[in-house]
């Protein structure tokens, strides 16, 4: 009887795989290690720490947040800019000018040239009736 010439595939070494998602490595505080442990003891089913960080990723993805917050945020930090702008301007304007025409000079500082303020995209365009 003639032999097989049937190859059999060598077994690869180490530990065999136990998924078919790439490992992904991070470093976590001491602090932040315990409250994911903390928090997955409070689960139902107590995950191990590797699950409770993906449920943990899994539920900061889906949280949508408020668009209001985020327009908030954005209005304080337009507030800040204008102040600090203003602060400054105010250095540099000639103390000795008068009042109307500080007022003038920082709103031209502040505004810029009409013919740049109409290329501006960052601006939302005055409504035309």
């Amino acid at each position: 009887m003639a032999r097989s010439n049937k190859v059999i595939p060598k077994r690869k070494g180490g530990r065999p795989a136990t998924g078919k998602d790439p490992l992904t490595a991070l470093r976590l505080s001491p602090e932040l290690t315990k409250a994911i442990e903390k928090w997955a003891a409070e689960q139902p089913d107590e995950p191990n720490r590797s699950e409770a960080i993906r449920r943990l990723a899994e539920l900061g993805l889906t949280v949508k947040t408020k668009a209001a917050s985020n327009e908030r945020l954005r209005a304080a930090r337009s507030d800040r800019a204008k102040e600090l702008a203003a602060n400054t301007i105010e250095k540099i304007i000639d103390p000795a000018a008068l009042p109307e025409d500080r007022i003038e000079r920082k709103r031209r500082l502040t505004k810029g040239p009409a013919e740049f303020r109409d290329a501006r995209v960052d601006q939302t365009k005055p409504k035309e009736k």
